[in-house]
């Protein structure tokens, strides 16, 4: 109960507060919820679902908390089977999704070969898809892991880089790198890397090879040209998926070059085995401006478009 409430009942304060004409008494073991109209069966949905989490052993916040309310209040069906939901990545750890959107993306994943994650930066696209690809790996489903993005400058110019060719393209690769020191720790990573068990590689460099039996993530799509992306497309090997995550709205691509990712949902319409789930600014799990920062784009760029 003390979980379930927070601390001085933060918890319970911020379901009332979303829903102003339902009335919330806690005694004893005991959550009464009062008033008329659709907000008080609502705020019992919210309560209850919260209470399964809690069970569940999990632990609550305030972030938690309003994700759930505002998963009530978008009819969402059973907003705990969001968070209750778990990608295994060894060593005890679990990672889960945060938003309804990034349930379905892990969902798609699951159940298809070939999966197209697009969205705004902070939803989780590249750290769904490593999950979902350590977890293959820890449980044996395949037997490698293959990542890989486009050595394209985020509009500026590094010019010459020191070192061998893994010291050139590291700064384009340094994400993937952080979420697998993330999942697997430093010292595991790099054993498995020595072992060409996980194999980071830029894009230019997966021209006639065929990935069997490899979970493979391509990140940074939208940065592809139409030819590169078919080209990674038809590495796809016997027992293995692939993931493909973007943002098309931060394409780092010289003026006028067509991006790979933009096309592929009319070339790959109806093709079986092929997922795509758009992720939005609802699904960013960064800081809360950052989901600020991404609607005030959407917004001002909406409006260059109709002032065009």
């Amino acid at each position: 109960m003390i979980e379930l409430l927070g601390n001085r009942d933060a918890h319970l304060k911020r379901v009332e507060n979303a829903f102003p004409k339902a009335r919330l008494v806690a005694r004893g073991n005991e959550i009464d919820v009062s008033g008329s109209g659709k907000e008080v069966e609502m705020a019992h949905t919210v309560i209850q679902e919260l209470l399964v989490l809690v069970q569940e052993g999990q632990s609550l916040d305030a972030d938690r908390v309003d994700r759930v309310i505002s998963m009530v209040l978008s009819d969402v069906p059973k907003p705990s089977g969001v968070f209750t939901d778990s990608i295994a990545v060894g060593r005890g750890k679990v990672v889960r999704a945060k938003t309804h959107g990034q349930k379905k993306y892990v969902d798609s994943i699951r159940e298809n070969t070939m999966v197209f994650g697009i969205g705004p930066a902070g939803t989780g696209k590249t750290y769904l898809a490593m999950a979902c690809a350590v977890e293959a790996l820890v449980t044996g489903a395949v037997r490698r892991i293959i990542l890989s993005r486009p050595a394209v400058e985020a509009g500026e110019h590094l010019g010459f880089l020191p070192g061998d060719l893994a010291a050139k393209v590291d700064p384009y690769l340094r994400p993937l790198y952080d979420a697998l020191y993330e999942m697997l720790g430093p010292d595991e990573t790099a054993r498995l890397m020595e072992a060409r068990t996980i194999e980071i590689a830029p894009l230019a460099y997966m021209r006639g090879r065929t990935l069997n039996d490899a979970f493979v993530v391509l990140d940074e799509a939208q940065n592809t040209s139409p030819e590169q992306m078919k080209m990674f497309l038809t590495r796809l090997g016997f027992n293995s998926k692939m993931i493909v995550t973007g943002d098309v709205t931060q394409m780092d691509l010289a003026t006028g070059r067509p991006s790979g990712l933009t096309m592929i949902r009319k070339v790959l319409r109806g093709v079986d085995g092929v997922g795509f789930v758009e992720l939005t600014g609802d699904d960013v799990v960064r800081h809360r401006i950052v989901a600020a920062i991404v609607e005030a784009y959407a917004r001002y760029e909406a409006d260059q478009r109709s002032r065009s």
